[in-house]
């Protein structure tokens, strides 16, 4: 309420200056500003003053643009964004009430609620983004795959390169003795399931987890190990570890800085696959089911802006800055405005390489929170086998979608969208092949999906 109080007297003192200065155009101004101040209908926030977390990625950008273009405070909310030190440090903040809420791996609450790691009620009324990950691995080992990878009239690689191009790669390896070790940000991040699915895809084990042992290395032919993003260009060019799967502009730095080679974007393994959520503890949006809205509000909000023609570069500066992302504008650029580039001089055009808001990109459905879950248990992070309406019922307890539909209508009403931007769906996103190994994943059959691999657990129905 504060900040519509401010507002309105600020119109109020500008309605009196234009009159006091006369003529007829200007009353016409005050009134045209003051219908644009009032459009948000602000709720009654319950919990005004509020405290986010984030990692210094690319796709926290919902929450740059939500602060920086006042979405939060037509709300009536009065928002930190206080960057975090790694992906556990968020999670237990949130956890414990230091965080209101947070950007997060969408596989950190479903963990959570699944019984894997620390356990805690949380919950997610909002996606962040789709895509946006990417897989490098290091000069060296580019110059032994490259020969492997089919390539076009120009001599060009063709595109996506399978993990096929890196199985020689990683049997040399192995014949002199060298464990193949490769890193992702964090057990149950999407990474690690994008860079387990790539692998196998091609044959090649990522190891796998028991109840016992949380490694995930059990019968591996790739070691697979967290770094906290920022650190991954730095760890590649130690030599710790060959190659890495993590998001901008991680992998457009070492691009940058000459030290590795992006060979298949997180689009490619699994188009348009859901990325980082919003995520708050369900205490939290019990005592504050207004606040909640108003969130997911602005947030929503943030996304449609960041989506809309012509605000990328804007959006580029905004998360160059260094309470942010801190990254060269250079090197946002290279993935935020609609391009990527692999080998050094090898840009192409990638439009859908960041998406915040087009394709229902914010709807938090239930299929894509399966999707981890059916990861979760073919990796054995769930140890044991369940009963097919395990996952629905788990994952309904975790995303809320009906959050999402409270806050888009409001913005229906109030203009900020259009209703044909609010989904008509149960929550489950038809089943779809668009897959790097084409497998077919309907989120209403998880286990006869987890059962459809090669490698990995499978369950009997």
């Amino acid at each position: 309420m504060k900040s519509l109080l401010t507002k309105s007297t600020w119109v109020l003192s500008l309605g009196l200056l234009l009159c006091a200065c006369g003529g007829k155009e200007k009353k016409a101004s005050t009134e045209e500003v003051t219908a644009e101040v009032s459009k948000t209908k602000t709720l009654d926030i319950e919990k005004p003053q509020l405290t986010f977390g984030f990692i210094k990625l690319t796709d926290m950008a919902p929450l740059a643009i939500a602060k920086e273009k006042g979405f939060f405070e037509d709300e009536g909310l009065f928002v930190s964004v206080e960057a975090q030190s790694n992906w556990k440090n968020i999670l237990d903040r949130v956890i414990d009430g230091q965080l209101d809420g947070a950007h997060m791996l969408a596989g950190q609450p479903i963990a959570a609620g699944a019984g894997f790691g620390r356990q805690a009620e949380l919950v997610t009324s909002y996606s962040m983004d789709l895509n946006g990950n990417g897989i490098t691995v290091s000069n060296d080992v580019w110059a032994k795959m490259k020969p492997n990878v089919p390539k076009d009239a120009d001599g060009k690689p063709i595109h996506p390169i399978k993990a096929d191009a890196l199985k020689p790669v990683i049997t040399e390896y192995k014949n002199k003795g060298n464990a193949f070790k490769m890193g992702m940000v964090f057990p149950v991040s999407t990474h690690n399931y994008e860079i387990r699915y790539w692998l196998a895809a091609a044959g090649i084990n990522p190891g796998m987890y028991t109840a016992d042992n949380v490694q995930g290395q059990i019968g591996a032919d790739v070691l697979l190990s967290v770094t906290p993003p920022p650190q991954m260009p730095a760890t590649l060019e130690a030599g710790t570890i060959y190659g890495y799967c993590v998001g901008e502009p991680w992998n457009q730095q070492a691009v940058f800085k000459g030290i590795g080679v992006p060979v298949v974007t997180n689009y490619d393994i699994w188009k348009n696959n859901p990325e980082k959520v919003f995520v708050m503890t369900k205490k939290f949006v019990d005592e504050n089911p207004n606040t909640a809205i108003a969130v997911t509000k602005a947030l929503i909000r943030a996304g449609k802006w960041l989506d809309e023609p012509g605000n990328r570069a804007e959006a580029v500066k905004i998360l160059s800055m260094p309470q942010y992302v801190g990254a060269d504008e250079v090197v946002l650029a290279n993935s935020m405005t609609g391009t990527f580039e692999f080998e050094k001089g090898d840009k192409r055009d990638m439009p859908d390489f960041n998406v915040f808001y087009k394709y229902n990109a914010t709807y938090p459905f239930y299929s894509d929170g399966i999707w981890f879950l059916t990861q979760m248990r073919r990796w054995g992070q769930i140890p044991d086998a369940k009963p097919e309406g395990w996952y629905s019922e788990t994952i309904k307890k975790i995303y809320r979608p009906d959050i999402w539909k409270k806050a888009a209508d409001l913005l229906v009403a109030e203009g900020n969208i259009p209703a044909s931007d609010v989904p008509s769906t149960d929550g489950y996103k038809p089943a779809t092949t668009d897959f790097i190994d084409g497998t077919k994943y309907d989120a209403k059959d998880p286990i006869g999906y987890i059962n459809s691999f090669s490698i990995g657990n499978k369950d009997k129905k």
